[in-house]
Order: C-alpha cells, then structure tokens, then sequence
C-alpha cells in the first residue's frame, strides 16, 4: 500500500469509526431494570444495608429493626422536605434522610429545556437516589423513620447555609441527630451524624454513605457522539481514578471470591457515580480508615458506597460522623478544590493530553470575550497561526502542484498503459520542481489530533452545554438545527478542493479525494455545531492562505519567466 491509500485509508478510518458509532447508538438497546417501575429504597431488605466489603455475607448485621421487617409488612410513609437554595432544590424524605431529587437552577433538562435538570430523582421513570445510615444494634438506617425539626426551608438572603436536623431514638434511649447542611453557591451538602449515647456502656456507630441508581442513560445527546460512562466510580492515592461498570458488578455479584477493580480498604479517597455532564460523589473526611463497596439490589438497582467510624462515644458522650455529598455538574475548577483526583470525572479521551490545554485556552478565552462560539473561532485562528509555517510550506507545495499540473497530465496522457513508469516520471518531476506530494495532506494528519481532541471537549465539558453562540445556533454542544454550519463548511471544502489540486494520479482516486468534502459534510449533520464552526473557521482560513500563497507563486513564475527570454 502507497503512501497516499494509506493516507485515504486513515481518513476512511476514522469516519467509519464515527458512523459506527453512530449506528451503534442508533441500534443497541440500553441496559434496563428487570421491571417496569423501580423499587423504592424500602421494598426490598437488600437496600437496607451496604455490601459488607471483605465479609462473607452479602450485607452487614446489626442494623434497625425496621430494616428486618418481613416484605410483607407495611413500610412506613415519610414526608418529602422541599429545600430551596440558590443553585437548587432538594427533596429530602424523612425515612432515612434519603435525598431523593436536586433539582438544579442553572443546568436545563435536555428533554424538555423550560425545566431544570435532575441530577439526582426518584420516579417511576428513574431511580438515582443518595441514602445514609448507621450501622450496629438499634441504629437508625435509610429506611428509618425520622422526625424533622422545624427551621426554614429555604436558603434566605444573607445567609450562607440552612441547615436540616431529622431526629431517631434507638431503642436503648440512644438519640441520633442527622444534620444535613446547605451551602450558598456551592452544590455540596454535608451529611452528619451525632450520636449522643444514653446507655452505660461505650459505642463505636459506623456510618454508611451511598448512592442508589438504574442503568439509564438521559438527555438527548448527538446521534454520532460516543456513549458516555453510566456508573460507579472510586479514587484513591493508590490506584487513582477507576470505572467501575455495571457489568463488573453483576460479576462479582455471580462470584463474591471474585477480586474487585478497586481497592476496598483505604484511608483516603472517595466514591461516587458519573453521567454525562454531572457526577454525585461522597467525599470522607481526610485520613479516616475507609471501605468502599458496589453491590448488586433487586430490580436493575446498584449501589456504590463508603463506610467508616469516627471513633468510640462513652457513655453520656456525643460523637459526630460525617461527610460530603457533592451532586452537581462535573465542573472541573470546583472539582479540583473539593477532593484529589474529583476533576478526573471529565473524561476527554485518548488524546487528554491535548484536550486538556485546549479547554483552558478555550475557557480563557471565553473569559475575555464572554460568548463560547466567539471563543471557539479565536482558539481556531490562534491554533491556525501555530501551524502556520506547516500549513504555509504545504500550501506553497500545493500551489506549485496546480502549476505543474499541464505536465502532469501530459505524462499521465503519455503512460497511461504504464502505471510503474508513470509513477517514476511524475516521481522525477516533484524532484526537479521541488515539490512535497504530501505536503497538502500532513497539515491534515498533524492537525487530526486537535480536531479529536476538540471534538472530546465539545462533548465533556459542562461549561459548553446548551452555550448559545448567535441566532440559530442555541447550543454548541448538539448540532446545529438548521443545518446552515454543515451547509457552508461543504462550499468552503469544496473550494479549497478547487484550489489544492491533488498529486494522486489514480483516477478512482482523485474522484475519492473529491467525494471527501460531501462525505465530511454529511458527517458534520450530526456533529456538535461548535465543532462544526471550528472546521468551517479553519477551513476558510487555509482557503484565504492558499489564494493567497497561489497569487504570490504565480508572480515569481512570472517573474523567473520573463528574466529568462
């Protein structure tokens, strides 16, 4: 294979890898609970305790009789406790603090944008719940009825955080308070337990922080971009960021003995779930022995938690345990602050290295200009100046390629039953011209990379999410909806198509090489418009540098013409 099918081969690779993508998507069904409607966290005594980690038996013992009540009793009816605060609104259920639903603000349902999106909900529809409880004899657990202590409920101006006390009483007189603490401007919530010990002899309570969920994916994504991570993950200093997929748990549901994919037992790091865009994650104090689990529930449900002690309570005595629920979009700035390794939730890729730097550029830009399209085409037109020595001595290449062109096709018309032949005279005539064969396509293949990675960032960061650029385009993170983008991006490639004539001398093909710009453009239908805009911004930046390199080419032939008569 020559280097020019090699060439068309890396290009027809790539697109095919995104229309399989697409039909992938298009085709596969979607992971879906068992039963129609899920469960709630009492319908089954599998939900009442995490996955003991490192024990034989599936949950731990010794939580509250409410847990090992028979299916057939009556689970207790809570109340739903609406908490408002400038970023979102959370419902609360009083059976075991559950926080069933946030509802945030500033983030829109992709479904149906006049509403805010539910980072976390609990509906016949879905089920992505955040639960917590105590662990031991008497000790209250998420389906434990609570008692709410009256306060507000909505975060009031000029105050920084509002605070939810639910009350339990053991059956040993022991009273437990669950604090749940509301912060202005942040999407963290901490979760405390406090422990005040009625009885005569010291207790050590350990807690257990976990998020609840089904399979489904949600939001309306482009038809060709990759699926996104659904699921658990952890991290720890030791084996640092770790997926953990849904199907890893059914396997180790099937065989307890089997080794998890993260490491159990730690004194640092946290646990949490991810979905495009948002993530839900339960941040432990520092340097506090831990055990993380994922289980396996009835009816399509999983769990990934944390469980740990803060020490003995004597008699008489009070003992807090605590943690952070961070649920909110995977702001990577915010995520950096909260926890080691939580930005790691934006996944942008092989190419991270890349799009890592192109997001902040990008971010920076936006800072100065205010609006996320115009950013995209001032990244682009300074990305174009890096590489313009490349895209200038490729350029000059090709327009030498269109002057030359009479004597290309005079030795094509001369050794048309010839191919070899053919092949070492067009070889001889680059040599004496001077002139790179593939010198229009490295700019293509260096510049490949960029345009993956960009089109990653497009897809992972937050921050670019329904951003309007002007008029039509309302979101630079889906398609553009009128199709105007693709439109004009295939006249601008086919002009440049026009001014780079191409060395392949093949006519299959030269018409191949032709059909690019049209296939491109049915590819670009389905791409994020901001990518989209990116392509169309450097395509008609590399169509101005060839016209204008051509016009500068043609005057010194001139010019070397006429010293010669």
């Amino acid at each position: 294979m020559d280097t020019q099918r090699l060439i068309l081969w890396l290009i027809f690779s790539f697109s095919g890898l995104l229309l399989w993508q697409a039909w992938e998507r298009e085709h596969m069904p979607l992971p879906q609970p068992t039963v129609s409607a899920p469960a709630t966290p009492g319908e089954s005594a599998s939900h009442a305790r995490p996955a003991s980690p490192g024990a034989s038996e599936s949950v731990p013992a010794g939580t509250a009789s409410t847990a090992a009540a028979p299916p057939t009793s009556a689970a207790p009816v809570g109340k739903t406790i609406e908490i408002s605060t400038d970023l979102y609104v959370a419902d609360i259920d009083t059976i075991g603090g559950t926080i069933q639903q946030v509802a945030l603000d500033k983030h829109r349902s992709a479904e149906d944008p006049s509403k805010p999106y539910l980072a976390l909900q609990h509906n016949a529809e879905r089920t992505y719940v955040a639960q917590a409880g105590l662990i031991g004899a008497g000790f209250p657990n998420h389906r434990t009825p609570y008692e709410a202590q009256p306060g507000p409920r909505t975060l009031a101006p000029g105050h920084d955080q509002l605070q939810l006390v639910l009350d339990a009483t053991g059956p040993n007189g022991d009273k437990i308070e669950q604090v749940l603490t509301f912060h202005r401007g942040s999407y963290v919530i901490d979760i405390a337990f406090r422990v005040t010990n009625a009885g005569q002899q010291p207790i050590t309570p350990e807690a257990y922080f976990q998020l609840m969920r089904d399979t489904r994916k949600v939001g309306v994504t482009s038809s060709m971009a990759p699926a996104s991570f659904v699921g658990p993950v952890v991290y720890d200093d030791q084996d640092k960021f770790k997926k953990i997929d849904f199907g890893e748990i059914d396997k180790e549901a099937a065989d307890p003995a089997r080794k998890a994919p993260y490491t159990r037992t730690n004194d640092n790091g946290w646990i949490g779930m991810i979905e495009h865009y948002f993530v839900a994650a339960w941040l432990p104090p520092d340097s506090v022995k831990r055990q993380f689990y994922t289980t396996k529930l009835d009816n399509g449900l999983y769990t990934a938690g944390v469980r740990y002690s803060e020490g003995t309570i004597p008699p008489g005595g009070t003992g807090v345990i605590q943690s952070r629920l961070y649920v909110g979009p995977q702001d990577q700035d915010a995520l950096r602050k909260l926890a080691k390794g939580l930005d790691l939730v934006v996944d942008y890729g092989i190419f991270t290295i890349i799009a890592e730097p192109l997001f902040l550029l990008l971010k920076w830009l936006h800072s100065l200009i205010g609006n996320w399209g115009f950013a995209i085409i001032v990244m682009t037109i300074l990305i174009k100046s890096a590489f313009y020595p490349l895209n200038a001595a490729s350029a000059r290449s090709m327009a030498k390629m269109k002057i030359v062109a009479p004597k290309m096709k005079a030795l094509q018309e001369q050794y048309a039953n010839d191919k070899q032949q053919l092949q070492m005279k067009m070889m001889e005539l680059y040599r004496q011209e001077k002139i790179n064969p593939l010198g229009g396509c490295l700019p293509i293949l260096v510049q490949i990379p960029v345009f993956i990675a960009l089109y990653w960032v497009l897809l992972s960061a937050v921050e670019l999410r329904h951003a309007p650029w002007i008029g039509w385009i309302h979101d630079l993170s889906a398609p553009d909806p009128w199709f105007i983008l693709p439109v004009v991006y295939a006249v601008t490639a086919w002009l440049q198509v026009k001014l780079s004539p191409t060395p392949i001398s093949d006519p299959m093909q030269a018409k191949i090489m032709q059909f690019m710009p049209v296939a491109f453009s049915i590819m670009f239908l389905f791409f994020p418009a901001g990518l989209v805009l990116y392509w169309l911004v450097n395509n008609s930046l590399q169509i101005l540098q060839q016209w204008h390199v051509n016009r500068m080419l043609t005057k010194e032939t001139a010019s070397a013409a006429a010293k010669r008569r």
